[in-house]
């Protein structure tokens, strides 16, 4: 069995093909032949060192999909031939985050092998109608919409969200939105993307190079009262006007740290407009059956950008790294 390991904290260099025991399921566990994985931003952070509680060496990567091959004497869940993908953190079944997180490809082993070894507790079936790169697109960034906008977020039909940028989380956030029946506004620096989110089913779009000022034109889009729920990714740089262009009693989900990690802001608006701030760190297993569930009710389809074969897995990090993809970059084994 080869598998991608992380060596060093020297970002891509660090990342080498070796090889490994081929692995045996325990007795509740199941071993998964992978079919596809994909990357999230937050990959970057651990290939370049940046990822707290991060065990070397480490095989990386929280997304994929996979057929189950083998499964122990006690294993009820799943059986051989079941398409599955991991969830992203294996001790969060339900309710709210346990104390004690153990994410894939950052507190533990990911799935960049070409078999995983998995307790049956910590996969779900995927999507029928969904091809294997758009199944493993699901566990991290589609999960984090989902739980940011349906469950923290207890979206309804008529509402508005402003969706930041057209990365996976975003994506999913659009796509989910629209089918929920809200208005969706997307910012991004691209008329390219934004005619890509238009597709997909945005009803505003903002290029914020031209229009700097993007809460400004939230506000007036909503005729002065505001948005009902920011996807908020950018971190410090946007946090500010997100503030600005929720409405009173409005939702912030706080998601990404594209622009950094730590900012000073004005307690005001929080205070007077009475918003609600709420870090979302991915979601539950039953979080993510009951998104699979809509999912293939409204027969969605992640957005793929790219895929990159197993052997040129480092090229797909170089690329993702680039940032000009639009949806996920995946790698098919």
């Amino acid at each position: 069995m080869r598998a991608y390991e992380l060596r060093d904290k020297t970002g891509l260099d660090a990342l080498t093909l070796a090889e490994r025991e081929d692995p045996v399921p325990g007795r509740e566990e199941v071993l998964i032949q992978m079919r596809a994985a994909a990357l999230n931003y937050r990959d970057k952070l651990v290939l370049n060192g940046l990822y707290p509680i991060m065990p070397l060496p480490l095989i990386p990567l929280s997304d994929g999909v996979g057929t189950v091959v083998a499964v122990g004497e006690h294993v009820t869940r799943v059986k051989p031939g079941d398409r599955v993908a991991a969830i992203f953190d294996q001790n969060w079944l339900s309710g709210e985050l346990p104390e004690k997180s153990l994410s894939l490809g950052g507190q533990t082993d990911g799935v960049l092998a070409q078999q995983v070894v998995l307790p049956q507790d910590g996969v779900v079936r995927v999507p029928e109608h969904l091809t294997d790169e758009e199944a493993a697109a699901l566990p991290c960034a589609a999960v984090t919409a989902w739980s940011a906008l349906m469950v923290r977020g207890t979206l309804k039909p008529g509402e508005t969200v402003l969706v930041q940028g057209t990365g996976g989380v975003s994506l999913f956030a659009l796509q989910f939105a629209h089918v929920a029946g809200a208005r969706v506004i997307v910012t991004s620096s691209s008329d390219e993307k934004l005619e890509q989110a238009r597709r997909l089913g945005a009803d505003e779009t903002v290029n914020y190079q031209r229009t700097p000022d993007w809460d400004q034109e939230a506000l007036r889009l909503t005729g002065g009262k505001g948005v009902d729920h920011v996807v908020e990714v950018g971190g410090p740089a946007t946090l500010p006007r997100s503030l600005n262009a929720v409405r009173i009693n409005g939702h912030i989900s706080l998601i990404g740290v594209l622009s950094g990690s730590s900012a000073e802001i004005s307690m005001h608006p929080m205070l007077f407009k009475q918003i609600r701030l709420q870090g979302i760190y991915v979601g539950s297993r039953s979080m993510f059956e009951q998104m699979n569930d809509a999912i293939a009710l409204h027969k969605l389809k992640p957005v793929i950008d790219r895929v990159f074969p197993f052997e040129h897995a480092p090229e797909a990090f170089r690329y993702l790294e680039k940032g000009g993809h639009v949806g996920k970059v995946c790698i098919r084994f």
